[in-house]
């Protein structure tokens, strides 16, 4: 079965397009939002095994955080989270059975082909570029945030030489190169971040597909639990760049200068 780069159109709002990875993206948020909404009502009753799990779960995530960002993971913690946890049901719901392989046939780019209802939203690159980009923002953000106009422009540009004034100039000059450099660099981490996750979840999405359509619906399983594990490490990459990121940048000055 032939997987496209692009994400299918369904239908049509108006002139906006719907696809079928922004119905799952939908269908992910929807599902995420009622599971916090459950668990926090069950809060105050008696615990039950989802109930002791999501704790669990929570509890590991935020130790993690707090590990690499300090006293900013309070700040940090419900935006690594979400994105984890959207990327990982989007991954793991892709994988069910259904999603891609019930839809409809269309007449597209002038031949005849499937269109299913539902696609990972992360075998979509303009979603995977989208969560780059939030990421990418964020970033610059809590930058200021944490540092001030001041302290965020120091972060990118500063004199790393002290002296007579023939090393102060050169430290300006390589300072402002560095700082050109490190600019650029936060342009590029949209770029790595969003094609990281698209390459990895749309070569899953070519591998089941290319198997299925060879072997039939019992060869594919190992490669289906196969990807379970690598939706999983996706989700974990994604989030904890984006973790690093945010901490890197929120140092304090000081501490950056050792």
């Amino acid at each position: 079965m032939e997987v496209p780069l692009y994400a299918e159109p369904v239908f049509h709002l108006g002139n906006f397009i719907i696809t079928n990875s922004l119905i799952m993206a939908w269908l992910v948020m929807i599902v995420l939002v009622w599971l916090a909404v459950k668990i926090r009502k069950n809060i105050a009753s008696s615990p039950n095994k989802i109930q002791n799990s999501a704790e669990l779960v929570i509890e590991a995530l935020y130790d993690l955080v707090k590990q690499v960002a300090g006293d900013r993971a309070k700040t940090f913690f419900p935006i690594i989270t979400t994105i984890f946890f959207f990327i990982l049901a989007s991954n793991w719901i892709g994988l069910l059975p259904g999603v891609s392989s019930i839809g409809f046939y269309e007449h597209l780019h002038g031949k005849i082909v499937f269109v299913p209802f539902l696609r990972s939203s992360a075998a979509d690159l303009n979603i995977t570029l989208g969560l780059g980009i939030i990421t990418v923002v964020l970033t610059q953000y809590f930058g200021i945030r944490f540092k001030g106009i001041y302290g965020y422009i120091r972060h990118y540009f500063h004199n790393p030489l002290k002296g007579g004034i023939a090393l102060i100039l050169l430290g300006v000059l390589l300072g402002a190169f560095v700082g050109a450099l490190e600019v650029v660099s936060e342009f590029v981490k949209i770029i790595s971040l969003s094609l990281r996750l698209f390459g990895n979840v749309y070569a899953g999405e070519v591998v089941i597909g290319t198997i299925s359509g060879i072997m039939g619906y019992i060869a594919p399983v190992p490669f289906l639990l196969l990807e379970t594990i690598v939706g999983l490490v996706q989700a974990a990459v994604f989030s904890l760049l984006t973790l690093v990121f945010f901490s890197i940048i929120s140092q304090p000055i000081d501490h950056e200068s050792h």
